[in-house]
């Protein structure tokens, strides 16, 4: 039983100081590149001021869309320990940058792999997106907007020439009243009132006024008695001559 719990507990052990303090990372996950300004693959190296860990190499590879692997570039480091620095943690980055791409098929995955002696540890890969010279990041936001405030506003113009348009063919009365409305508001306090019309009998001339007086005074004298039985008939006549006349001037 003994002997049974020393070989787990070196076991155990071994693993502990087999790669469990080291790690590599990658980051950003994902990236967009241009033919002409290349890619930097990222890679992170994370390990102790140890003898045993500080003496590393560092291998890079691509994985393409039909999951072929390529290597692309390799190093080995011996990093020194800085005084006062033993077995605390160092984090250095060992980015490798490709310049130029070759050509859009260059889009796949990226790796960094690092290897110690008696541990391995892989970075969990960047994608990187491939594109011409001419890829340019448009957005549409400000040109729709700019679109849609000027369809709103042309939309708003029309809207208000029709119902002016409308006003002015249906109701010129009112308009007409509106002006003569507006005309007497804007004048002055001060302004006398416009004299009223003159009545309609100043149309009468003076010869009518002394035709109705006439006729007013005739009227008067008219009696219902019976003419005298001695009065001669010339003068009824004349009487009726005359009032044949005024009824002719009338």
């Amino acid at each position: 039983m003994t002997s049974n719990l020393k070989v787990i507990l070196l076991f155990l052990w071994s693993l502990q100081c087999g790669g469990g303090n080291v790690d590599v990372q990658q980051q950003p996950p994902i990236q967009v590149a241009l033919l002409k300004e290349g890619i930097s693959i990222p890679c992170t190296v994370i390990f102790p001021y140890m003898p045993k860990y500080t003496k590393f190499s560092i291998f890079y590879y691509w994985i393409n869309s039909l999951e072929q692997k390529t290597s692309i570039y390799s190093r080995s480091e011996n990093v020194a320990i800085p005084s006062g620095k033993e077995n605390e943690t160092a984090t250095i980055s060992y980015d490798h940058r490709i310049m130029p791409l070759a050509n859009t098929a260059s889009t796949g995955t990226y790796y960094c792999e690092v290897k110690w002696n008696d541990a391995q540890k892989m970075g969990k890969g960047v994608f990187v997106l491939a594109r011409g010279t001419g890829y340019v990041e448009t957005s549409y936001g400000w040109e729709i907007l700019v679109t849609l405030t000027t369809l709103l506003a042309a939309l708003s113009i029309t809207a208000t020439a029709l119902i002016l348009w409308k006003r002015k063919v249906v109701c010129p009365g009112r308009n007409l009243l509106n002006i003569l409305r507006q005309k007497v508001e804007t004048q002055p306090p001060s302004a006398s009132p416009p004299p009223p019309p003159p009545p309609v009998y100043d149309c009468l001339d003076l010869q009518q006024v002394d035709v109705y007086s006439i006729l007013e005074n005739n009227t008067d004298n008219l009696s219902p008695r019976k003419n005298p039985p001695g009065k001669p008939l010339e003068k009824q006549a004349t009487l009726e001559e005359s009032s044949d006349t005024l009824y002719e001037n009338i």
